[in-house]
């Protein structure tokens, strides 16, 4: 992507965060620390990659995109609204009793949400049959799926690992947001992921792993992988090195932000120093 590009992204990456932010501080609790850590390459999904129509959600031909961690609904839920999915309005009934924004992603509720996801380890799965079906249906859209560290634990996400590289499904790429904690605690110490990039490898993937904060090092990971695909079958998988609660002052790097309790004050502060980047980013070029 050229420079201008790159730079409406950061800015909208930075501007997400701080409506994500807004949603969760609005209700004073949420999930935080993965809703943050996922932030650049859905911007990057969103804003350039996915081929969708919000005036029409369920168009056939679309692009589908499957939130298998669905706790990260609130940074989908900000990039949705500003898409235009749906009345920017919704935001602030984030988990509220009869909300269309429940805690974790439901398509049943949510315009623009392809898959419920939240129980660990189906939405990967879920994938592989949506790309099957679009191979046997002859539908030109590709899947896009996001899985973490706690659903990389799960035998399931596994045994969908094997059958899409079987498969060879070429119409299906996959990230994980490998920031190295989950609900429990730091992953290394719950279930360690060493070699991760080696297990899909081994399971017929095409693998890359950059840094998930990079929008141009994820923009053209994505290029590679499909370009990977087109000259050899296969299923793809970024792994995408984050920070769990990038660029939130009172939760980055801290795996208790999971799920947390936010101040008003607190939100405050963070928003602060996330409009002092986008003034820095506005006037000086300087990247997030």
């Amino acid at each position: 992507m050229n420079s201008e590009e790159l730079r409406t992204l950061q800015r909208k990456a930075i501007e997400i965060r701080r409506v994500t932010l807004d949603e969760i501080a609005h209700l004073g609790v949420g999930h935080v620390g993965g809703s943050m850590s996922v932030v650049e390459v859905l911007v990057l999904l969103y804003y350039k990659v996915l081929k969708i129509d919000p005036a029409d959600p369920a168009w056939e031909g679309r692009d589908k995109f499957v939130m298998s961690k669905g706790h990260a609904g609130p940074s989908l839920y900000a990039i949705l609204a500003d898409r235009g999915f749906f009345d920017r309005s919704w935001l602030h009934t984030l988990n509220v009793g009869g909300t269309s924004l429940p805690s974790h992603c439901d398509r049943t509720r949510t315009p623009g949400i392809d898959m419920s996801t939240g129980s660990l380890g189906q939405g990967l799965s879920v994938a592989v049959g949506m790309a099957l079906g679009h191979r046997m249906q002859g539908l030109p859209g590709r899947v896009y799926a996001l899985v973490g560290d706690g659903d990389t634990n799960e035998g399931q996400t596994w045994e969908a690992a094997m059958s899409a590289g079987m498969f060879g499904l070429s119409n299906l790429v996959a990230f994980t947001d490998y920031n190295r904690m989950q609900i429990d605690g730091p992953s290394e110490e719950i279930m360690s992921l060493v070699d991760l990039a080696g297990r899909w490898k081994t399971f017929g993937w095409d693998v890359q792993q950059v840094d998930g904060h990079d929008l141009s090092a994820i923009d053209e990971a994505v290029k590679a992988a499909v370009a990977a695909q087109n000259a050899r079958p296969r299923p793809a998988m970024i792994i995408l090195e984050t920070v769990k609660g990038k660029g939130i002052s009172f939760a980055e790097g801290d795996y208790k932000n999971h799920n947390m309790p936010v101040s008003r004050d607190q939100a405050a502060e963070a928003d602060r120093i996330l409009a002092a980047r986008l003034e820095a980013l506005e006037t000086q070029g300087v990247t997030t």
